[in-house]
């Protein structure tokens, strides 16, 4: 089963999504997108948070912007792969340039739909609130949009956090 969640920061995503995968009974490869840049120590912090809350003996790979080659590498039937998030890997492509994006994105459009196994992607709602100064930001608020709508047509369930509370926009209910 391929499921996408999707909502705003600290809704929850991330804590359903290791449920899940936890209750799939499959080998969980857990594929961190996270980038901890220089001189952001916020960022450190949240990634050793999310390093310390998934269990130990999940696989862990480490990867910020070839998200479907290490999709194509470690899908198989008795694996559940566990994506957070898409919204970094996407600004971690955007910073390096446009066209990696744009490559990175149709590589993962081109497998999703044909990968075994079960593949849970976290993903940060970012199109709620105002549409954000400067150009680099508002592509980055279209993009994500665009990659949400996207994987929706390729996933079977579909989910909305808010305030810890799983709406399910598409699919079966939890």
């Amino acid at each position: 089963m391929k499921q996408l969640i999707i909502g705003g920061a600290r809704s929850g995503k991330s804590g359903l999504a290791q449920q899940l995968a936890t209750t799939s009974g499959k080998h969980v490869v857990y594929i961190a997108t996270a980038n901890a840049r220089l001189n952001d120590s916020e960022m450190s912090q949240r990634i050793i948070r999310h390093q310390q809350e998934r269990p130990g003996h999940w696989q862990t790979i480490e990867e910020p912007t070839q998200l479907a080659t290490v999709l194509q590498q470690y899908a198989a039937e008795d694996h559940c792969l566990m994506v957070d998030c898409l919204t970094l890997w996407l600004s971690n492509c955007l910073l390096i340039n446009e066209e990696l994006w744009q490559k990175q994105r149709q590589a993962l459009f081109d497998i999703i739909g044909a990968l075994p196994g079960d593949i849970i992607l976290v993903g940060n709602e970012v199109g709620s609130g105002v549409i954000p100064l400067g150009e680099i930001n508002r592509q980055f608020v279209d993009e994500n949009g665009f990659l949400h709508q996207s994987l929706t047509s390729q996933c079977d369930r579909v989910i909305f956090m808010a305030a810890g509370l799983p709406l399910v926009m598409k699919g079966e209910s939890l």
